[in-house]
């Protein structure tokens, strides 16, 4: 069951699904920019919202810029909280070597995620109980699946 969450919205242009089932809803510019290699600017939105307590917003990249022309949101997943009502902006990067990427009013330019959160207890501890995988971190798993790693793969 899916359930739909009703979030009050000022600004800009509606952020909107592109298809059925999606789960991000895009994010449009509301300015002209010029992003040249490796650089990087904050693109207005004109969009506030008002979360419901118990939600939060994820701003993402989409994966057709960042494919075709190697445009990334540079704190991906950007928070927005259920108590901010400013503007929410999306710092884009460039991480094309040698095109610059032009962005039109109107344009597309990140996907807007609304989750519910859980909020946490954190309780002191002097040892924490033990895992399976205990301290391991970066690149525990090795990066390729083979029989000797029984589908490790990041």
């Amino acid at each position: 069951m899916i359930d739909n969450v009703e979030v009050l919205i000022s600004g800009g242009l509606l952020p909107a699904y592109a298809h059925p089932g999606d789960a991000g809803a895009d994010l449009c510019s509301t300015g002209r920019y010029s992003l040249a290699p490796g650089a990087r600017d904050t693109i207005d939105t004109g969009v506030s919202i008002a979360l419901p307590q118990g939600y939060v917003a994820f701003v993402v990249p989409r994966s057709g810029l960042a494919a075709r022309h190697g445009i990334t949101v540079v704190n991906s997943p950007g928070t927005v909280d259920a108590g901010y009502r400013g503007e929410i902006r999306v710092t884009l990067l460039n991480t094309d070597e040698a095109s610059t990427f032009e962005i039109e009013p109107g344009d597309r330019i990140a996907q807007l995620i609304v989750m519910p959160v859980s909020r946490a207890r954190f309780i002191p501890v002097t040892t924490l109980p033990g895992s399976h995988r205990g301290e391991s971190g970066f690149g525990s798993t090795g990066y390729r699946a083979d029989s000797t790693q029984q589908g490790a793969t990041s």
